[in-house]
């Protein structure tokens, strides 16, 4: 599916040798059990956007005010409550390009507004969500390995010469595509008719979109989300590798691509460092941080960070398609923001805005 693409099962069934109602059996079951899911990685670049992932340190008190606070630009991607190296919020946004000044300087005035007491803001490129690699699970012992020797070695290994792929430049789209991937984003097994219907158009002419999309980029990967281990004894990181040399950036995100543990990989900007989700047993975290400190002393990383994300309180939407005219492109006002965050503040500070509302959740049983 990862290669040839979610919704064509004919194609993989022709691939694979297994007859075509085996394989929509499969994965109609593994939807309906919740233990597959799918959409894509946009090409954001060619959408005239580029992803900021930013890290709110809260002042006390405030904690409920700085989700609100994020979203006040439109452009938000995910939220998540961190604790660690930042004590507050952890969001992803997709800014216009040409807007990326305007976003750090709403980031200052939350700061200013005494919402936090800092931030840290880094631009990444394209992100990428390797499948987890299979090799290290054993399915009749239905256990994983964790082969950290194997993993330091690899990673400390003398890294070889490396070329950098040419960035995207914008490409041509219009509404009607943003809106076709925004539903892709959402599912990535959306059917034609659905988009036919939400965009009163024709299947076929729908489909000529569609693959002009897939032809032209836009659609930059598949991405089939499993949890490889159970969510009762995991936990969810943010983490920022900062490798030495960009010879050793690639080399690290190779070999950190083929990791079980890796959700997805995000490079920085300007740096050589990357952005890495990892999703971990809570009992191989020490072992985790032993690897990256080996790494560190014997020079092949100057450095690593991480957040511990809670995934109750995740929020998330797709790019902000709304935002964009065929005629005048992405609409951003940081001038209507800044109102917008004052009014947000002064309601919160209000009886009314200071509600305290606790999550109920079933209290895991480690017996």
């Amino acid at each position: 599916m990862r290669k040839y693409g979610l919704r064509n099962l004919q194609l993989i069934a022709d691939k694979t040798n297994i007859p075509r109602p085996t394989v929509h059996a499969r994965v109609s079951k593994l939807e309906k059990e919740g233990l597959l899911r799918t959409w894509i990685h946009p090409n954001y670049a060619k959408l005239g956007l580029v992803r900021g992932m930013a890290m709110l340190t809260t002042k006390p008190g405030r904690e409920l005010l700085a989700p609100e606070a994020l979203r006040v630009p439109g452009y938000w991607l995910r939220l998540i409550r961190c604790m660690g190296e930042c004590n507050g919020y952890y969001s992803t946004h997709a800014i216009p390009l040409e807007k990326r000044w305007d976003f750090e300087q709403y980031l200052e005035k939350i700061v200013a507004s005494g919402i936090a007491s800092e931030y840290r803001l880094l631009w990444l490129e394209e992100a990428r969500s390797p499948l987890p690699d299979f090799r290290y699970y054993d399915a009749k012992k239905k256990t994983w390995t964790f082969d950290w020797p194997g993993w330091l070695e690899a990673l400390a290994a003398k890294p070889g010469q490396t070329r950098r792929k040419d960035p995207s430049v914008p490409g041509t789209f219009d509404k009607k595509d943003l809106i076709i991937l925004k539903e892709l984003v959402k599912d990535g097994r959306t059917k034609l008719t659905q988009l036919a219907r939400l965009l009163d158009m024709t299947v076929p002419a729908v489909k000529y979109r569609f693959d002009n999309l897939a032809r032209s980029g836009f659609i930059r990967e598949y991405v089939i989300d499993m949890l490889p281990f159970a969510p009762e004894i995991s936990d969810l990181y943010e983490m920022v590798l900062d490798f030495k040399s960009n010879e050793g950036l690639c080399h690290g995100e190779k070999i950190m691509s083929s990791l079980p543990m890796v959700m997805t990989l995000s490079r920085v900007e300007g740096t050589n460092s990357i952005a890495v989700r990892v999703y971990l047993p809570r009992t191989q975290m020490n072992n985790l941080l032993t690897m990256l400190s080996a790494l560190s002393r014997i020079g092949v990383l100057t450095g690593f960070t991480y957040v511990l994300l809670d995934p109750m309180t995740i929020r998330t939407q797709t790019f902000s398609y709304e935002f964009y005219e065929n005629s005048t492109g992405w609409q951003y006002d940081n001038l209507e923001y800044f109102e917008e965050l004052r009014k947000v503040s002064s309601a919160f500070d209000k009886e009314d805005g200071m509600r305290v509302v606790f999550q109920t959740a079933p209290v895991p049983s480690f017996q």
